[in-house]
């Protein structure tokens, strides 16, 4: 299984970095890979959200979030066409009136797939994605 895990502070609270992560349907607005973000199912602090993403070709899956307001977000694979299996969390805490955000993400990916390309694809846009995010919390809060 191919792992990544990022660490980063970001200049808003946590229960404001929770409230970007958590809106799941504005990922297309600033995540350059997401075409398509939609909650199919939702009961209480658990959805069952819908991704579109193109990396060569766009592929489509749904993962089943929990969310742990205003602390932790952490997901497992629903269905999808490229993942065997998908994991991850993103857990938040606050630092000086910031926040520390961790993400991890484990997948393993249907057909066979080199162990070092399979990392590659779940590690080489950790950074740009880490970089929207934190335009996202400038834009939504300032600063």
């Amino acid at each position: 299984m191919a792992a990544a895990e990022r660490t980063e502070l970001f200049d808003c609270t946590p229960e404001q970095f929770f409230s970007i992560i958590s809106d799941y349907e504005s990922y297309p607005k600033f995540l350059a890979e997401v075409n398509e973000c939609k909650i199919v199912e939702s009961q209480g602090n658990e959805k069952i959200v819908e991704y579109a993403v193109s990396v060569v070709k766009t592929f489509k899956y749904k993962l089943n979030m929990k969310e742990e307001k205003p602390n932790k977000i952490s997901w497992s694979l629903h269905s999808g066409d490229i993942f065997k299996e998908s994991n991850g969390s993103w857990v938040l805490e606050e630092e000086d009136g910031k926040t520390r955000a961790t993400y991890k993400v484990e997948a393993k990916f249907k057909g066979f797939v080199p162990s070092p390309i399979a990392k590659g694809l779940v590690s080489v846009n950790l950074p740009n994605m880490m970089k929207a995010y934190h335009n996202r919390v400038k834009e939504v809060y300032g600063g």
